[in-house]
C-alpha cells in the first residue's frame, strides 16, 4: 500500500511539473520570439542605412541615432511625454465610450432578429464610412478640440465591439436558453445569467482590436484637425513639416508602443477574468 501510495504520488507530482512549465520555459516561449524578431528588424534598419545612397541618408537616421535625438534630448523628450499623455487620454476616453455604446448596441441588436437586421446594416455603414472624409465636416460641426477627437475615435473603434459582442450574445448553448425559460426566466434574467457571461470571451476579443483602432483614431484625428492640445499625431506633422526624421521616426514607435500595452492590458484581462472558467484563455 505505500509502494502503490508513493507511485501515485510520484505520477502525481510529475504530472503537475508537465502542467507548470517553469519560468525559463515561460520566458523562452513567450518572450524570446518577439525579442529575436525585434533584434532582426533591428538589424535590418542598421543594413538599409549601409546601403542607401548617401543623398537619402537623412530620410533613414540609425536606430541609435533616433534615441540619441529623441530620448536623450530633454526638450524632445518632453514634448513627446506631454504629446502621449495627450493621445492617451483621447484614445482610452474614446475606448471606453465604444465598450459602453458597443455593448449596448449589442444588447439591443440581440433582442430580436427584427431588431437585428434593422440596426445592424448600419452598423455596417458607420465601418465603412470614409473617416478621413469626414474629418473636415465633424471639426465643422463639433470644432476641433477633445469632443472632434472623441467623435473619430469611436467611429473608427465601434464595430468590433459591436460584432465580437453580438456574436458572443448569440452563441450561447441553446438547450440552457430552453431550460431557462422551462424555469420560467424572465429575459432581463437570461441576458444576465446566460447570454453575458457566455459572450464575454467574445467581448474581450473585440476590446483587444478595438484598443488598438482607438489609438489609431486618436492618431488620425490630432493629425488631420492639428489644433487644440498637441497630441502624438500632431507631433508627427510637425516634425515631417522641419523634416525632423529621428523625432518622427520615433513618434511613430512611441504610439505603435501605446498601442500595444493598451492590446496586453486587454489581454491581461481577459486572461484574469476568462482563464479560470473559459478554455479559450487556458493556453494564451
Amino acid at each position: 500500500m505505500t509502494q502503490a501510495g508513493t507511485g501515485i504520488q510520484k505520477s502525481t507530482d510529475t504530472s503537475l511539473s508537465l502542467a507548470a512549465p517553469s519560468r525559463l520555459t515561460v520566458l523562452r516561449t513567450r518572450f524570446l520570439p518577439p525579442v529575436l524578431f525585434a533584434s532582426t528588424l533591428i538589424g535590418i534598419w542598421y543594413l538599409l542605412t549601409q546601403i542607401i545612397p548617401d543623398k537619402k541618408k537623412i530620410l533613414l537616421p540609425a536606430p541609435h541615432e533616433v534615441i540619441q535625438e529623441t530620448v536623450f534630448d530633454a526638450d524632445v523628450r518632453a514634448e513627446l511625454l506631454s504629446g502621449l499623455f495627450t493621445t492617451a487620454k483621447v484614445a482610452l476616453v474614446g475606448l471606453a465610450i465604444s465598450i459602453i455604446l458597443g455593448v449596448a448596441a449589442a444588447i439591443i441588436m440581440n433582442l430580436g432578429h427584427g431588431i437585428e437586421r434593422a440596426f445592424f446594416p448600419w452598423a455596417v455603414v458607420l465601418q465603412t464610412l470614409p473617416t478621413l472624409a469626414l474629418v473636415p465636416l465633424i471639426g465643422v460641426w463639433f470644432g476641433f478640440g477633445f469632443q472632434s477627437r472623441l467623435i473619430v475615435v469611436v467611429m473608427i473603434s465601434i464595430f468590433p465591439i459591436i460584432t465580437n459582442s453580438l456574436f458572443g450574445l448569440q452563441s450561447s448553448d441553446p438547450s440552457h436558453h430552453n431550460l431557462f425559460k422551462l424555469e420560467g426566466a424572465s429575459r432581463a434574467k437570461i441576458l444576465f445569467k446566460l447570454e453575458l457571461p457566455a459572450a464575454v470571451p467574445s467581448m474581450f476579443t473585440g476590446f483587444r482590436i478595438a484598443a488598438g483602432l482607438s489609438v489609431i483614431g486618436a492618431i488620425v484625428a490630432e493629425f488631420f484637425f492639428g489644433r487644440g492640445e498637441k497630441g502624438l499625431g500632431n507631433l508627427v506633422s510637425k516634425y515631417r513639416g522641419l523634416s525632423a526624421m529621428s523625432e518622427m521616426y520615433f513618434t511613430v514607435l512611441l504610439s505603435s508602443f501605446f498601442g500595444v500595452v493598451v492590446f496586453w492590458g486587454f489581454s491581461y484581462l481577459s486572461k484574469a477574468l476568462i482563464s479560470s472558467w473559459h478554455e479559450s484563455e487556458e493556453n494564451r
